[in-house]
């Protein structure tokens, strides 16, 4: 075991110090992904769209095995549409797709310098936000709620309750919170991983280094450990 982790270690660590920033070091989803875009995971780094939106395919692939929750994931760019667009703007980003057959979705949210996320259960009908920062998100779970009403009328003519689903921002008690300015995209691509499995938020700020290197192993091998 400790040979194999020292192997993956020296991969990672290939990963960031050798080559050309332009490399190409993954490639799946109809994405690519460059070694400049892996070294947005060294310490402090900033994640960037790229590394987000194949994390969150990955699990979304990944949610396509038994016992997992059937998970969709809007890539990065969906909610900036939405709120600058309305409906109209992304009514075709889900063509071909019921998003509604799905138990979560997953929506890696892009604030101007920050990171957050907004998870739907649709079995629970519930809207959360999930910000390491603490800020809430009242205004964006209420502009989530209002699309799922728009494409559920669109797409399947039925016409969601409001009145059913509850909205919430996370508090700090209830979700871990970042000590620097720099690992929200981090904390986003975890609280999207355990609640992908259904499994609770127990991972601290002090893990974040670790799961940097775990994620560049993750996307260069497209595969979740």
């Amino acid at each position: 075991l400790n040979a194999l982790f020292q192997a993956m270690e020296s991969e990672v660590s290939a990963a960031f110090d050798s080559g050309e920033a332009e490399d190409i070091l993954s490639r799946a989803f109809k994405l690519t992904v460059t070694r400049e875009d892996i070294c947005t995971l060294q310490p402090l780094g900033w994640l960037n769209d790229r590394i987000m939106n194949f994390y969150m395919s990955l699990l979304v692939e990944r949610s396509k095995k038994q016992g997992y929750p059937a998970v969709y994931a809007f890539n990065t760019f969906f909610y900036a549409k939405l709120s600058s667009t309305s409906y109209k703007g992304v009514k075709k980003w889900t063509k071909g797709v019921d998003i509604f057959k799905h138990d979560i979705i997953l929506v890696p949210i892009h604030l101007r310098t920050h990171w957050t996320l907004l998870v739907v259960d649709l079995r629970e009908k519930t809207i959360k936000y999930f910000d390491s920062l603490g800020q809430k998100g009242d205004h964006i779970c209420k502009t989530i709620l209002k699309y799922l009403e728009e494409e559920s009328r669109e797409r399947r003519n039925i016409e969601l309750t409001a009145s059913e689903w509850t909205l919430h921002s996370m508090s700090t008690e209830e979700i871990p919170q970042q000590n620097n300015g720099s690992d929200c995209g981090v904390f986003v691509c975890k609280f999207a991983d355990f609640i992908s499995r259904d499994k609770p938020i127990i991972f601290k700020p002090e893990h974040m280094p670790y799961f940097r290197r775990k994620m560049v192993w993750e996307i260069i091998h497209q595969q979740l450990l």
